[in-house]
């Protein structure tokens, strides 16, 4: 089976080095793992293999200026990076153009992966970034902090050549939390007409609207709310604390109307006054059926990609599998037991991954592996002219016998068998004959019918033109005539007149 599921996650332990490993999600089983790496939470993210090239992993090391950089066809670092600070998260976008880092002193680094230029760096927080994330198409930077502000960034803006030098303003603030943030969901869609979740100390999760700026509903928990998964129809969210517990909170309901039916309608969006929570008695036993106990504390949480299964990674290394509609428990990987599972994400299976290289999904028949991702070392300071040069290594995809011969590939015979299924009439048996021959006749009939009438409409037509142009001609003779008699006239009263004279 070409297409499989996989879990990507990131075990961190408290002391030495960690790994990234990627498991079947149906079975458990290791398919692959990258050594040597310690991120911390939000210190982990992903580019898949697309568009021809291989995916690469980012992993932001929390306890040096390093980020190492893998890729899939290789469990060893392929690059080191010497970083001008260490990051405390960082975030990559879906295409694999630019990758975000956060530091301890609230600022953010945004580089060009392809050329490693430092595009900008500026001072957007007063404390600790704690999370990074980028929308869905890559147009927005979201940015939360241990400030309990939460920044929304254009990335154009921070492209734009002509106000590098200046501070970077920010798209909007939405500050309504009132403890440090903890985690950032975004929805589906185009920024800025996407919605966003976020998570902080203060047990609220908030929703807001990002087109209008504006708080949508809040979401009040027992327990501080450590990470979120937000399922990709926005129907659902799943909110986890470091208490062992997951909430999964609905955001459409069924309601019944007075005539009796049953209509679905929206939880919350009226604003800032709209809090929902989750610990009130009267909701107590609703919530019970929606509340996962996990039993241990929980560092990550994912959603499959059918959105059927839920991911949960706790401090201990245990990545617990649920069901989401009967919250059953599924099955448990302890392959990493005694670490801390930090990320959390499921994916396909790449096609280029160490050990299962699939060539039936590449591009060329020829080809022995999937070009990998090109990434250049980043700059530790802005540099004008690497800026104006702004060199990018790009690998083209080969492309073998491209101007072939058609006479090579398309042969006589399979010409005319083309020819003869394309042209001639397919007959089968005797009925179709039958009935191939009614239909000509009904033809034939119809076409006999068309011309008679053709005929009557063209002798009513010489008759009306016969008509009009006698009617014409006899008008114009009538003018002469009388023109020429008055001529006459005329002619005869001169010639009196001279007689009389």
């Amino acid at each position: 089976m070409l297409l499989r599921e996989t879990i990507l996650c990131g075990a961190t332990p408290t002391a030495g080095p960690g790994a990234i490993a990627i498991h079947d999600l149906q079975t458990g089983s290791t398919l692959a793992s990258f050594k040597q790496t310690n991120a911390a939470p939000h210190g982990t993210a992903v580019v898949q293999s697309q568009d021809g090239q291989g995916g690469i992993l980012f992993a932001a090391q929390h306890d040096k200026s390093i980020l190492n950089v893998y890729n899939f066809q290789k469990d060893q670092v392929s690059l080191k990076i010497v970083l001008p600070e260490k990051l405390s998260c960082i975030a990559v976008d879906h295409s694999g153009e630019f990758c975000a880092g956060g530091t301890s002193q609230g600022r953010i680094y945004l580089w060009e992966v392809a050329s490693g230029i430092l595009f900008n760096s500026w001072d957007a927080h007063y404390r600790q970034v704690t999370v990074l994330q980028f929308t869905h198409d890559g147009a927005a930077l979201l940015s939360g902090s241990e400030d309990s502000g939460l920044s929304v960034w254009s990335v154009s803006r921070l492209l734009d050549d002509d106000t590098h030098s200046d501070l970077p303003l920010p798209y909007c603030v939405l500050s309504d939390h009132t403890l440090p943030i903890t985690d950032i969901a975004c929805g589906i869609g185009a920024f800025p007409n996407c919605r966003v979740l976020t998570s902080a100390v203060d047990h609220s999760v908030k929703l807001w609207d990002i087109s209008s700026q504006s708080l949508l509903t809040t979401f009040q928990f027992p327990q501080p709310i450590s990470c979120l998964a937000w399922d990709l129809t926005e129907r659902m969210f799943f909110a986890a604390s470091k208490d062992g517990s997951i909430h999964q909170m609905n955001l459409f309901r069924q309601r019944e109307e007075k005539s009796g039916g049953r209509v679905m309608e929206a939880i919350g969006g009226a604003g800032v006054t709209d809090i929902i929570r989750v610990g009130d008695e009267q909701q107590a036993k609703a919530q019970k059926r929606r509340l996962i106990s996990v039993g241990e504390p929980v560092v990550s949480i994912a959603i499959s990609l059918t959105s059927t299964l839920l991911l949960a990674g706790t401090s201990t290394g245990i990545i617990h599998i649920y069901d989401i509609p009967s919250h059953q428990l599924l099955r448990s990987i302890s392959t990493h037991k005694g670490f801390s599972i930090t990320h959390l994400a499921t994916m396909l299976k790449p096609p280029d991954l160490i050990g299962h290289v699939s060539l039936s999904i590449q591009a060329g028949p020829s080809s022995d592996n999937i070009p990998v991702r090109h990434v250049a070392p980043f700059q530790r300071m802005r540099d004008a002219k690497s800026r104006d040069a702004h060199d990018i290594t790009m690998l083209l995809p080969v492309q073998d016998n491209v101007y072939e011969d058609e006479g090579s590939i398309y042969s006589a015979e399979a010409l005319l068998r083309d020819h003869d299924f394309f042209v001639q009439p397919a007959v089968s048996g005797g009925q179709d004959a039958i009935s191939l021959q009614s239909k000509v006749n009904e033809l034939e009939t119809e076409v006999a019918r068309l011309r008679e009438q053709l005929g009557k409409a063209k002798g009513v037509n010489d008759v009306m033109w016969e008509t009009v142009v006698q009617k014409v001609v006899g008008q114009g003779k009538d003018k002469d005539t009388e023109k020429h008699d008055a001529g006459v006239e005329d002619e005869r009263r001169r010639k009196r007149g001279r007689t009389d004279s």
